[in-house]
């Protein structure tokens, strides 16, 4: 299939990524394809601020809500359905545009991954039992023995990660960190142009605020119980959605609703700055855009995906 030009849109929470993805489908007969590692699950729509049937009746989306919440999505999984998928679109004569504020998918996409061999199922029920049993404290404590430069960038409570590196340990006798250094495999082999937005902190808090009052509005407490009501393995990757813990929390009658909001916010500030941080500095060479996806300034983005489209069109990948 063809591997004609991609467009990839990143940038932190509430920063105008998906309205701008939208204008600029309109625009170039584009499609979208979900680049969030939380929007991929049908669960909690409201939470992960997933386009809702009014964003999906005006553009074609791919890859939103496609897992339930008990099947993990891993990047290797993403990767190949986003590489799949974005061969289709691009066959067909359109334009993927994908969008998200997953770094680490977006990198994936655009490099591959690292060979790392398949997990047999017998040592990564084994690791998950130990997780459920021991917790993910003491899983990051022998990871100081494992693989002691992950630890040491590992926070404790993330136990998706930390069993993931236990299980590339036991499974191929070599660590996890060793592994990343390797050549990546699977990159996308034709052309693409990456846009990184970055608004200002301090209006992007507010608008992180201002964003979970309306997911609040619109019934993401019923999500959140309903979502707990399924008692899932707390170790999946759903169960870190931004703000559902405070939820459930007030659910479980720990929290009153005012504090799990405040809490909920606070969060969501914090994943909002790691992401920026994150897209200032390890996103390749991605164009800059220090302003939101739906400011008037974003007009000049548009300009430059046709001025991309165009040349791509002209000279091939």
């Amino acid at each position: 299939m063809d591997t004609g030009p991609v467009i990839l849109i990143g940038g932190p929470t509430a920063s105008g990524k998906s309205r701008l993805a939208m204008r600029l489908a309109e625009e170039v007969g584009g499609v979208i394809v979900n680049a969030d590692s939380m929007q991929v699950y049908a669960d909690l729509a409201i939470l992960t601020a997933r386009p809702t049937p009014e964003d999906e009746a005006r553009c074609r989306h791919r890859l939103f809500g496609f897992l339930d919440a008990a099947t993990p999505c891993s990047a290797g999984l993403w990767h190949r359905r986003a590489h799949g998928i974005c061969r289709e679109i691009s066959s067909s004569g359109r334009v993927p545009i994908i969008v998200g504020g997953t770094g680490l998918y977006l990198r994936t996409f655009r490099e591959g991954l690292a060979p790392i061999p398949d997990i047999p199922g017998d040592v990564r029920d084994r690791i998950r039992q130990r997780l459920a049993r021991e917790g993910p404290e003491a899983l990051h404590a022998d990871l100081g023995r494992i693989d002691p430069s992950l630890a040491a960038v590992l926070s404790p409570a993330d136990s998706q990660r930390i069993a993931r590196t236990h299980e590339v340990y036991e499974a191929t006798g070599t660590r996890l960190s060793e592994w990343m250094t390797r050549s990546r495999e699977g990159g996308w082999e034709g052309t693409l142009w990456q846009i990184s937005l970055l608004p200002d902190r301090s209006l992007l808090f507010e608008r992180t605020v201002a964003r979970f009052d309306r997911m609040m509005a619109a019934g993401a407490l019923e999500e959140a119980a309903a979502f707990a009501a399924r008692r899932l393995d707390p170790s999946l990757p759903a169960t870190r959605c931004v703000g559902l813990a405070s939820l459930t929390a007030h659910l479980a009658g720990r929290l009153t609703l005012e504090e799990a909001c405040d809490e909920a916010k606070r969060a969501t500030r914090r994943y909002a700055r790691r992401q920026f941080t994150w897209f200032r500095h390890q996103s390749g060479d991605a164009s800059l855009f220090c302003g939101f996806g739906d400011d008037e300034g974003a007009g000049d983005i548009i300009a430059r995906a046709r001025c991309y489209l165009s040349a791509s069109s002209t000279h091939g990948p």
